[in-house]
């Protein structure tokens, strides 16, 4: 007999979207389709599985259980309250919803949060005579809500937790990378495990280890602690479960890494080589006390990813120079490279004096970002030309 078949939404990061669609696809997902902070598709229940444990690119996993049209809010709730949620929270249980929207009749995500609770506690309590609490901190049933203009869509979420919590990060610096948005900087990089990867300045480590999950083929999943909400799913199977992790850890590759993690703050670096200790990557990631004006390359070829500071603790004098220096060390130590610089400052990108052939736009929380390439060739010329893009 063959399993059932049905509709799932990975969300991720704004700008993420092409290359999430490309790893579900590489995990057998079908019917991929590209949305707005998310990707569509069709699997089973082991494939929710599969993915909360296995994806670097994805934030949840959810399964669509109703879609409704609402004019108003009036409608909202009488559409919510008819669904027969005895069904799947019992009155013992704890509940959270979540409510992301791109609406003009709907504008308070947390006044929709609130109703959508309202409607959910009445009907259980009219079919049952009780009601479960909520819980936002450690729901037993998440529930995900999306508006998209009067088109509602209602999702368990088999995640819980963000998947970006992957457990192997304890300590940060001052402004860390979200894990799932340093996993996508190294897709997007491009970057060839059978070759060399620098992180010049590493803060908490977060670009080095994701490059190591990915080099490794790791299952993220394997440093979470707290679980995934799937598990407290009256149809929950244990066994299938342990059937996909032990699977995945089969996977994983035995490539000896060249990774490459530097910062010139001895205390950022302590950071960074707890955090890789977390994850058991002590093997795969050299960490070292350097500024990255003095970091050389092992080889010839290899990728170079930066996250500089943005400004916001230097005034702009410095700041560009800053920017400008490190486009006079491509330039001079980081021929036949392909180096990336992360950064909100979108005019001290400018500075750096090299052609950037892609600027790929996304967002670290709510400052927009570039993600800008830089391609070093052999013999690179040596004159510095301002980036006007």
């Amino acid at each position: 007999m063959s399993a059932e078949i049905f509709p799932l939404a990975a969300t991720t990061l704004s700008g993420f979207e092409e290359i999430l669609a490309d790893e579900l696809r590489s995990f057998g997902a079908r019917d991929v389709q590209i949305g707005r902070r998310a990707v569509t598709f069709q699997g089973d229940l082991g494939f929710i599985y599969k993915v909360n444990f296995r994806s670097r690119l994805a934030l949840r996993v959810l399964k669509p259980i109703k879609s409704f049209v609402a004019i108003n809010e009036v409608a909202y709730y009488a559409r919510i309250r008819s669904f027969a949620w005895e069904k799947i929270i019992k009155p013992e249980n704890t509940m959270a919803i979540r409510v992301a929207l791109n609406s003009q009749t709907f504008r308070h995500s947390h006044f929709m949060a609130q109703k959508a609770k309202d409607a959910i506690v009445d009907r259980i309590r009219e079919k049952t005579g009780d009601r479960p609490n909520v819980d936002t901190d450690k729901p037993d049933v998440p529930i995900h809500i999306y508006i998209e203009r009067e088109l509602v869509t209602i999702s368990m979420d088999s995640s819980g937790d963000s998947l970006h919590m992957r457990g192997y990060r304890q300590i940060t610096g001052q402004a860390p990378l979200n894990e799932v948005l340093a996993a996508g900087i190294v897709e997007l990089s491009e970057w060839d495990p059978t070759t060399p990867f620098y992180d010049g300045m590493c803060g908490s480590g977060t670009l080095a280890i994701e490059a190591a999950i990915k080099g490794l083929k790791m299952p993220p999943g394997l440093f979470r602690k707290q679980g995934y909400a799937f598990e407290k799913w009256p149809d929950f199977d244990k066994a299938l479960f342990d059937t996909i992790v032990e699977s995945s850890l089969d996977r994983m590759s035995d490539l000896k890494l060249q990774i490459y993690a530097s910062d010139d703050s001895s205390n950022v670096v302590a950071k960074a080589k707890k955090n890789i200790y977390n994850a058991e990557l002590e093997d795969e990631i050299e960490v070292s006390h350097l500024n990255f004006f003095d970091l050389k390359p092992k080889g010839k070829r290899g990728t170079v990813v930066l996250n500089p500071p943005y400004g916001e603790r230097m005034d702009k004098e410095n700041i560009d120079e800053l920017y400008q220096k490190l486009g006079d060390a491509f330039k001079q130590n980081w021929q036949g490279h392909t180096c990336f610089i992360f950064s909100g400052n979108l005019g001290a990108l400018k500075k750096v004096g090299l052609r950037s052939p892609s600027k790929k736009e996304l967002f670290n929380g709510s400052i927009e970002c570039r993600l800008a390439r830089f391609d070093v060739y052999e013999g690179s010329k040596k004159h510095r030309t301002d980036d006007p893009s």
